[in-house]
């Protein structure tokens, strides 16, 4: 059903690619990462071998990309380099140097047998059967204030949902919030996602959606806060739950930050696992392993391990990995634990501070597993 596969092609450039497939008549799912690692020319080269490549991998396997994100090292020169035209879906371009050295990288997440249709301005709709899903890239507006930005954005976003008879609360499955000079701004994105959360009816006596809150930036300084989500419509009641792992995780509310630690979506032939952004914490919000980076590495590691169990899945279900590192330098003792941990797995490393200061490193991941649910249509 899930299958991994590594390719070095000869410009250079490596692919890493999960692959799920129930056969026939139901729709296959691809995570792909590209990098550049050891690739013997300037960014520009790295940039257009990365799209040529990109663009080879989508029609020989004829996938439809529905969201892309590209991780680069100076968002202000490189970001005029990314193709415009490369492929219709919602597209992240973020501030977040990879930390092998390559300057660039792109994770692209892909189906088959489908149409991706844009919807508004990097916002995009991907239909089949019973299913609408809507992909939001970029997303942000220029204020010095990034509470007041977060509140625009995310009263937009929801104006989006509501156009199309969906809610925060009912429909919204995942979001992302990269903020410039995370130290500083963090708590001003905090603040005004709580505020509009809070009048969406997203509360603990709710339920809050998987998120990550990481350091990230776009070119101009005004640019506290850029968003990206993804949101679900045709769910039914109790095809959504919420993921828990108490002996090493607590609420994220009990420090007044308001998202899930994860979440899994049950379709009649598959589970989507999404888990949040991820650290070195206790079940009472503590750092462990505090100034250790193997220690908050693999600490890290059993959390997110313990959320999967909760939604009855594994490693071997995971379909791409994203590691943050506060320190560009820590990259070659990450990369090795992760290589002789989890070999096979699609992932990326890049720099990207942590939203407080004593952890040291972040992840975050998605996964599938083939499942029999015939109250539920297929995905």
């Amino acid at each position: 059903m899930l299958t991994r596969n590594k390719t070095t092609y000869p410009n250079g450039i490596t692919l890493a690619t999960t692959s799920f497939s129930r056969g026939a008549d139901h729709v296959d799912e691809y995570h792909l990462m590209f990098t550049c690692y050891g690739f013997d020319g300037g960014i520009e080269c790295r940039i257009q071998a990365i799209s040529d490549t990109f663009r080879i991998v989508m029609r020989d396997l004829d996938i439809t990309p529905v969201f892309c994100r590209w991780f680069l090292s100076d968002i202000a020169n490189q970001q005029p380099l990314i193709p415009e035209d490369l492929g219709s879906c919602a597209t992240s371009i973020i501030g977040q140097p990879p930390t092998d050295g390559s300057k660039a990288g792109l994770w692209v997440y892909g189906l088959s047998d489908v149409k991706s249709h844009k919807e508004g301005d990097n916002f995009y709709g991907v239909r089949h059967g019973e299913y609408s899903h809507f992909w939001m890239g970029d997303y942000l507006k220029s204020t010095d204030d990034p509470e007041k930005a977060t509140v625009s954005i995310l009263t937009d976003y929801e104006n989006l949902l509501k156009e199309r008879d969906c809610s925060l609360l009912e429909n919204c499955m995942r979001t992302w919030f990269f903020v410039r000079d995370v130290d500083v701004n963090y708590k001003g994105m905090v603040v005004g996602r709580n505020r509009v959360f809070d009048t969406a009816g997203l509360t603990t006596a709710s339920h809050f959606i998987a998120s990550t809150g990481i350091g990230g930036k776009k070119a101009e300084a005004r640019e506290k806060v850029i968003f990206n989500a993804y949101a679900v419509k045709g769910l039914k009641e109790g095809q959504v739950n919420y993921l828990k792992a108490p002996s090493h995780l607590n609420s994220t509310m009990e420090y007044g930050v308001a998202f899930e630690r994860g979440t899994s979506i049950d379709y009649g032939d598959r589970r989507h696992v999404i888990i949040s952004g991820t650290a070195s914490i206790n079940k009472y919000g503590e750092i462990v392993h505090r100034g250790d980076l193997r220690g908050q590495t693999l600490r890290m590691m059993e959390n997110v391990e313990k959320l999967l169990q909760s939604a009855d899945a594994g490693w071997e279900d995971v379909c791409h990995i994203i590691v943050y590192l506060r320190d560009f330098s820590d990259h070659d003792e990450v990369s090795k634990i992760f290589s002789e941990k989890l070999p096979d797995i699609p992932i990326i490393i890049v720099e990207a501070p942590v939203c407080r200061p004593g952890w040291l490193i972040e992840m975050e991941c998605m996964a599938v597993k083939a499942t029999e649910c015939g109250e539920y249509a297929p995905f």
